[in-house]
This record gives C-alpha cells, sequence and structure tokens, in this order.
C-alpha cells in the first residue's frame, strides 16, 4: 500500500511539472509571435473623438511656431485632445513633435522642417524618445531597444526593424503652417495607407 501511494504522489509530481512546462512552451510560443500581432486594431479607438485641424499646443501651454521652435529639438504634445484630463493622459494620445536637425533640413522656414510620430513603439508599446545628441539623432525605446528615423519614421535597429510593414513604421501626424508661423494638425485618417493606425504601424510612402 505504501508503495502504491508513494506511485500515486510521483505520478501526480510527474504531471504536474510536465503541466508547468507546457504553459512555459506555450507563453514562450506567445511572446515569440507577440511583435507580428496587429495589436493596433484592439487598441483604445482615437477616432472617437472628431478630427479637426487644430493648432498645436506644447506642454507650457504655447503655441508650437516654426519661429520660436528649436532646430533638432522635441515636445510631446497630445492630439486628439478631448478636454478630459484622464483621456488626454493616454500613452495613445502622446506623440514627439520633433524639429528635424539641421543635416535633415530642420533649418527650413517651413513644416518641412517637422515630423510629428506616435510616440508608442510598434514593438510593444513603450514610449519612444527622441535623442538630438550629434551622431545620434533618432527615436529610441528604452525598453527594447528599437530605434526609428526621424525623417520618416522607420525603424532601421531593434526589434520593430524586423516587423513586417506595416508595423515597422511609425504613425504621423501631417502638419501645416499658418502666415504667422503657427504649426496645425490636418485631420488624421486612422488607416495604414494614411497617418497610421497608433501602436500598429503604417506604410511607408514612397516619394
Amino acid at each position: 500500500m505504501a508503495d502504491e501511494e508513494e506511485f500515486v504522489q510521483d505520478t501526480r509530481g510527474t504531471v504536474t511539472r510536465r503541466d508547468f512546462l507546457k504553459l512555459l512552451a506555450a507563453g514562450g510560443i506567445a511572446l515569440a509571435f507577440t511583435p507580428f500581432v496587429p495589436w493596433g486594431k484592439f487598441m483604445p479607438d482615437p477616432t472617437n473623438t472628431v478630427a479637426n485641424k487644430v493648432k498645436i499646443t506644447l506642454p507650457g501651454g504655447g503655441i508650437a511656431n516654426i519661429k520660436t521652435f528649436p532646430v533638432d529639438s522635441s515636445e510631446v504634445v497630445t492630439y486628439p485632445v478631448t478636454g478630459d484630463p484622464v483621456l488626454d493622459s493616454e500613452p495613445f494620445r502622446k506623440w514627439q513633435l520633433v524639429r528635424l536637425p539641421a543635416s535633415m533640413g530642420g533649418t527650413a522656414d517651413d513644416v518641412s522642417a517637422f515630423r510629428c510620430y506616435s510616440m508608442v513603439c510598434l514593438h510593444l508599446w513603450c514610449l519612444w524618445k527622441y535623442w538630438p545628441q550629434p551622431g545620434r539623432m533618432r527615436g529610441e525605446c528604452p525598453c527594447h531597444g528599437s530605434m526609428y528615423r526621424m525623417q520618416d519614421g522607420l525603424a532601421f535597429a531593434g526589434p520593430a526593424s524586423l516587423q513586417a510593414p506595416p508595423s515597422n513604421v511609425l504613425p504621423i501626424l501631417y502638419l501645416e503652417a499658418d502666415g504667422n508661423g503657427d504649426l496645425w494638425i490636418l485631420p488624421a485618417i486612422w488607416n495604414v495607407n494614411d497617418n497610421g493606425i497608433v501602436g500598429y504601424g503604417r506604410f511607408l510612402q514612397k516619394s
């Protein structure tokens, strides 16, 4: 009887360990395919807010202007703005407004000197940051090292660069400048062929 009880305990222990290993294997497979799942289709939908042409308001409350925005610098801006502090704090509404370095045309006295990309990294949704230092001048995700070109938002290094289009190019906001130099965001079209889908990406348009 003792031998039988010991056998049952051993069998139960073996099954438990086997189940645990199965769970680990399943988890590993899920993580391996995570970057290639179209997560953007399941995120909060910014189209709930009516897309209008709006001036770009900086964190300090001022308006972004070509004449005063420094070359090779960036600011975090919110779009679309709802007026609700909780909703407006969502990462999916955060964008990096970048004035390009001089070597990339940032000294131009028009809207071509600027880019505005979603801050949500296309790999696993961390928020990337713009680094203006000479020799760097790119967007970098602190979580897994994905790097983005500021000219067009294309991932050129790290896990995001290994993802298939459109999940390797950051969504973008298209801009316009008025006669005073104030910058405006044009109404966004949330699909992969236009502004893109936040957290999912967009197709890079060939010039």
